[in-house]
This record gives C-alpha cells, structure tokens and sequence, in this order.
C-alpha cells in the first residue's frame, strides 16, 4: 500500500488537483511532494490508507460511469518491469486497430518512450509520468479521458506502472485488471505478490517462446495463481513471435462485442 511504500504525499493521494485546473499536455506529470512515512504511527499510517483508497475509488466509480456511458471496455494492464506490456500493446494494435478504435494511457514515473511507441502505430496515446509515485490513480486517468477525446465504442488500454504491489489496490474504473507475467521472471509471482493476482480477472503469461532456456514451470505457475485466485483466466503467449497470439485477440474481440451488444440494448 502507498502509505507504507513511501508515495502517499506524491499528490496522487489526499492531495488531489481538479481536472478542470489540469494543464494538459502529451506529456502529463504529477507534482513531487515526496516526504516518506517514517514519523507516522501505525494507527495515522493506516487512517491515510483508508482515505487514500476511499478518495480514489470515487473518481474510479466516476471514470466508470464515463466508460459504461460511452461504451468503452477497459483494461488496466499491470506488471512487473520489463513483463511485455508495451510490446504486447503494439502487437494487439498492428491486429485490431482496423475493427474497432483504441487508445492508451501510458503510466511510467519517468519518459514517453512506451507512449511514442504507441503512438508509432497510429493509435492515440497519452504519456502520464508519475515521478516518484509507484502507481497510478483514478483522478490521473479522469484527467486523461479528457484528454484523449476517446471514441465511443472504443478500447482503452491503460498500461499501468511496472510494480507488482501497488496496482492492485487502486481501481481506475477499469472493466478488469490484466495481469502480465514473463516467463523470465519466475513461476512462484503469484504467491509473491498474491494481492495483485488476486485482484487480476485475467493473467497473460508471456514469452512463451523462451521457455526452452528458462527455468519456469508452467503448471506449477498456474496451480500458484489459481491457489490464489481460483477463477482467474490465464492466456499464455508470446507477443513478439505470436504464439498463440489469436486467443488474446479473441478474447477482445468478445469482450468488445458483448460490450457493444449491452450498450445497444
């Protein structure tokens, strides 16, 4: 949780600026106000979380209305650095950007690399850098929708901050959280951070290819996340070589049309 991780005084928490008083730009940045918690009891420390969370599940409920309004399904992609999200992202555009119309929201504490990739393919995005914070927030996200003009009927990809923790505790108003999990980085993530797992509706496993030269036990992977989060859907791939690419791009397809087939009704 923030309170605890160092960055609940970023000014995504408590302190939050009014969308309409927001200087946009294809660049956005949060203020710095970094202070850390190591004077704060345990009893102050945990009333800051509530609020924190309380605060920021208002605008997610605000964000959501938005999406439904709009029939804009959401995902908020979170994972550790270096998972594939971004390339994953690419690749899902290069084969759906023709059958429905997509944005993304790029979450990183520094850059707009991952946003000017985005937009290399022809698809709108917008850069939130969040400085020393580790997450972003559902004010952040409300500011951005603003911003990016989003079509109705469209697919919005938020690509969260690369951290495995504090994600999993902040809902944006997305319609599910997707967890992203290379096949590089261990088969026990799920029982490591078991809060974002459980908070995920769907977990890609990614880099399938490279499971001749790493030491990663799929099922063993799979038994952990289901431990976990017994109803989590699991999809395994590889975004850069495509295997079984198709079922991730189904899987939005359907997502998609039940989407736009409960808006019309």
């Amino acid at each position: 949780m923030c309170g605890i991780c160092g960055c609940s005084d970023s000014g995504q928490s408590g302190k939050f600026v009014p969308i309409k008083n927001v200087n946009f730009s294809p660049l956005m940045s949060y203020p710095q106000h970094h202070h850390g918690v190591e004077s704060i009891d345990k009893s102050r420390l945990i009333q800051m979380e509530v609020d924190l969370l309380s605060k920021n599940n208002s605008y997610a409920e605000k964000n959501r209305l938005y999406f439904q309004e709009h029939s804009i399904f959401v995902l908020n992609l979170v994972s550790s650095p270096g998972a594939g999200k971004t390339t994953l992202l690419v690749e899902t555009i290069k084969v759906l950007k023709d059958v429905f119309p997509i944005a993304v929201i790029e979450g990183d504490q520094q850059t707009q690399h991952d946003a000017d990739r985005i937009r290399a393919t022809g698809v709108r995005a917008l850069q939130i850098n969040t400085g020393r914070a580790c997450h972003l927030d559902a004010q952040g996200i409300g500011a951005a929708i603003m911003q990016l003009g989003i079509e109705n009927n469209s697919f919005l990809a938020i690509e969260n901050v690369g951290n495995l923790v504090c994600p999993s505790a902040f809902d944006l108003g997305e319609a599910h959280k997707v967890v992203v999990l290379s096949v590089t980085e261990g088969d026990d993530k799920p029982l490591k951070y078991a809060d974002m797992f459980y908070a995920a509706d769907l977990m890609i496993i990614n880099k399938i290819d490279l499971l001749p030269y790493v030491d990663f036990n799929m099922d063993r992977c799979i038994a952990f996340a289901r431990q976990v989060n017994p109803s989590i859907h699991i999809i395994e791939l590889s975004a850069t070589k495509g295997d079984n690419f198709d079922e991730w791009t189904n899987w939005l397809r359907t997502s998609m049309q039940k989407l736009i087939k409960s808006h019309a009704l």
